[in-house]
C-alpha cells in the first residue's frame, strides 16, 4: 500500500484501470477517472494537467474504497450517488434504476412528435428517479405527475425535483400504476419506462451491475417481460385527453408484442414502434 500511495495521478489511473479490467469491468478507463475525479474534485482535464502529482493518504484511502466497490461491480452511479441525464445532474440511489441513453432516445422521440404548445398536463408512469418527469417539466413548462409503486423511489424523485428546481411543475403520487389516480384524471401526454425485462433474464442473464445492484422491482416484467406492459395497455387510453400521446420504452425484441398488445384494445388511432440508433425496438407511441 505504501508504494501505491506514492504513485502519481497518472500511475494511479493506470493501476486502477488494470484492476478494473481484471474484474471484468468494460469501461475501466472512464470509470477510473470518474472515481478519481470525484475523490479529488478535479475535472478530467484537470486530472491530466496534474498527472505527475501524487495524492495525500486520505484521498488515496477514499479512492481505494471506491475502487473496491467498483471491482465488486457496483455501478459508478451508485458509488458516486449521481448520474447525468439530459445534461442534468440526478441524485441516484440503489432504490432506483440508473437513467440510460435508451430513455434519452425515447424523450427525443417525444419532443419530436408532440406539439409542445398543446401539452398541458403530463404523467410519468413508473417514475423511478424522476428523470423523465423532471425533463418533461424543464422542456415543456407543464404540470407533471410522477407516479411509482415504490415509496423509496418517490423519495429520490422528490429530492431530484427539489435539486432541479421544478417543484412548481412536478408532483408525486404513490400508486401501483393507475390504482390511486382519480378516474376523472386525464393527461395530454403520458410517458413510461416500466419494468420490461423477462424474469429469467433478470435472474440469470444480466451484467452483475444490473442483476446485483439495480432494484428488481423496476426491472422484472414477468415471464415474457410483458406483465406490467399488459396492465398499462388495459387502462392507459382511459387517462389520455382526446388526441393525447402515450410513449413507452420497451425491450429490444418486444416491438411486435407491444404493438399487438396495445392494438387489440381497439382504443388507439395510432400504434407505432420506433427503433433506436442501433436498429432495435425501443419506443412505443400511441395516440387516441
Amino acid at each position: 500500500m505504501g508504494a501505491v500511495q506514492q504513485l502519481t495521478i497518472s500511475e494511479l489511473l493506470t493501476y486502477s484501470q488494470k484492476k478494473l479490467e481484471e474484474a471484468g469491468v468494460e469501461d475501466s478507463s472512464t470509470d477510473s477517472w470518474l472515481l478519481l475525479s470525484s475523490v479529488l474534485g478535479l475535472s478530467r482535464t484537470e486530472l491530466f494537467l496534474a498527472a505527475k502529482k501524487t495524492i495525500d493518504e486520505k484521498s488515496y484511502a477514499l479512492f481505494e474504497a471506491l475502487l473496491d466497490r467498483r471491482v465488486k461491480r457496483e455501478p459508478v452511479a451508485y458509488i458516486l450517488g449521481s448520474k447525468e441525464f439530459w445534461s442534468l445532474p440526478f441524485l441516484i440511489t440503489g432504490d432506483v434504476l440508473i437513467p440510460r441513453p435508451e430513455t434519452e432516445f425515447m424523450l427525443d422521440k417525444v419532443f419530436s412528435l408532440i406539439d409542445k404548445t398543446k401539452v398541458s398536463r403530463c404523467l410519468d408512469l413508473c417514475c423511478g428517479s424522476g428523470a423523465i418527469a423532471c425533463v418533461l417539466a424543464k422542456e415543456l413548462n407543464a404540470e407533471v405527475l410522477a407516479v411509482d409503486v415504490s415509496n423509496a423511489a418517490l423519495a429520490v424523485t422528490e429530492k431530484n425535483i427539489a435539486q432541479l428546481n421544478v417543484e412548481r411543475f412536478v408532483k408525486t403520487l404513490h400508486s401501483d400504476l393507475f390504482n390511486n389516480l382519480e378516474k376523472s384524471s386525464t393527461f395530454s401526454l403520458i410517458v413510461s419506462n416500466p419494468p420490461y425485462i423477462r424474469t429469467e433474464d433478470v435472474m440469470n442473464n444480466l451484467e452483475p451491475e444490473v442483476s446485483q445492484y439495480e432494484p428488481h422491482l423496476a426491472l422484472d416484467g414477468g415471464q415474457k417481460g410483458m406483465d406490467i406492459i399488459e396492465r398499462i395497455a388495459d387502462e392507459v387510453a382511459d387517462y389520455l385527453d382526446p388526441e393525447g400521446h402515450f410513449f413507452m420504452e420497451m425491450g429490444s425484441e418486444q416491438g411486435m408484442m407491444c404493438a399487438d398488445c396495445f392494438s387489440k384494445t381497439d382504443k388507439f388511432k395510432v400504434v407505432e414502434v420506433f427503433q433506436d440508433y442501433s436498429g432495435r425496438d425501443r419506443v412505443l407511441h400511441c395516440t387516441v
